[in-house]
């Protein structure tokens, strides 16, 4: 049964915090009062409140939530709507207390400083077909692969392949620019959280790991960290330094090929002398 993400108005009038906010956890779920129903300007403080809910809630919102998942001192929640569907919970200490914070990519952004940035088919599959999210400005065309390449509005990643409709893997592509902004800025934390709901996804950077390190106007070696605590708390999405753009679109082509293979029940160790 889809877990639901609700939102009441709190019965106590007296409190300062006027909505209960309930996350379907796995197991017990987790209620919280807030501010707003939504953080839409800024981050939204939240206090813990998980006796609060009440047997006839004054519901304010109710979906679906896609995901719902602890990592670490977060909680991760994706809802099933076209906008206001990507947001976090970050739990923090304030002099000794704890403190909750309802925060999204936008009001993220606002907080944080941001930065200036000048032949063989893939797995034996011979009808693959990738989807191409329709706001990639420059996709790969995989001209040299056995692929064709679709044009298609997707939740999470620039390139995926699909079964019966349903994608079962999915790459965001990066260049270092990209991938250094969104250290930086927290955005790359929201895409990796909704990669992270997929069967298959991983990160491609147009680049060399040393790039990362060499970036300008950040402190030497700040971006390693930022980017070693996501992948810590996003195992399941590999980040993948290719070198270049060339090789990029090739490994997406093999990891793609692969996913779709291992989905359709094909995926075997095969012979590597073998011809295409």
């Amino acid at each position: 049964m889809p877990a639901t993400f609700r939102i009441a108005r709190n019965p106590d009038a007296a409190s300062r915090l006027p909505f209960l906010v309930r996350l379907p956890l796995p197991g017990p779920a987790l209620v919280l009062r807030a501010r707003e129903t939504w953080p839409r300007t800024g981050s939204v403080y939240c206090y813990r409140a998980d006796d609060a809910w009440p047997d006839a809630p004054d519901l304010v919102d109710e979906v679906t939530a896609l995901v719902c998942e602890r990592r670490g001192r977060a909680i991760d929640l994706v809802l099933d709507r076209g906008k206001e569907n990507r947001s976090q919970f970050v739990f923090t200490t304030m002099k000794g207390r704890e403190a909750i914070f309802w925060q999204t990519p936008k009001t993220v952004r606002g907080i944080r400083p941001s930065i200036r940035t000048p032949a063989r088919r893939a797995s034996r599959q011979g009808d693959l077909v990738i989807v191409a999210d329709s706001r990639e400005r420059y996709a790969y065309k995989f001209a040299a692969q056995q692929v064709t390449v679709e044009r298609g509005a997707l939740r999470a990643g620039d390139y995926a392949v699909q079964v019966d409709g349903v994608v079962v893997a999915s790459v965001e592509r990066k260049s270092v620019a990209d991938l250094s902004k969104g250290l930086v800025d927290g955005s790359l934390n929201f895409r990796m959280m909704e990669l992270a709901a997929l069967p298959h996804a991983a990160v491609v950077v147009e680049g060399r790991y040393d790039d990362v390190l060499a970036a300008p106007h950040v402190a030497v070696g700040w971006l390693g960290d930022l980017l070693a605590q996501l992948q810590l708390r996003y195992a399941s999405v590999p980040i993948v330094f290719a070198g270049s753009r060339k090789l990029a679109e090739e490994w997406t082509f093999r990891f793609l090929g692969a996913a779709s293979a291992e989905a359709h029940g094909e995926l075997m160790w095969g012979d590597p002398t073998a011809p295409a």
